[in-house]
């Protein structure tokens, strides 16, 4: 599947360093979720194959953020790559990095 993304995120996930995502950069579990996940994610053919990685807790998110899907980094976190699915073209746009959709329950 092709991913789109900005470049900040795209040099994050290449180098593993980046300003605008210092706390990923920070945190060697979430960048190895980052990358693990985005892989995963160029591999499959569509959104749909994504549940077979039962780890990765994919599900198309509802109120707010509705018309988006997401993903979680690591199942220790509650950080999730949320994204958008365009279903004409099977691509995938990374939004944002998000720790709140489950609210922070510490």
């Amino acid at each position: 599947m092709r991913v789109e993304m900005d470049e900040d995120l795209r040099e994050l996930i290449e180098s593993g360093q980046n300003r605008k995502y210092r706390l990923i950069s920070k945190n060697e579990t979430l960048l190895l979720g980052l990358m693990r996940a985005y892989q995963i994610m160029e591999a499959v053919n569509n959104t749909d194959e994504l549940k077979m990685f039962s780890f990765l807790h994919y599900e198309k998110l509802r109120h707010e953020y509705s018309g988006l899907s997401s993903v979680r980094l690591h199942n220790r976190y509650v950080h999730r790559l949320i994204f958008e699915e365009k279903e004409d073209l099977l691509t995938l746009k990374l939004i944002e990095i998000d720790d709140t959709h489950y609210g922070n329950k510490k």
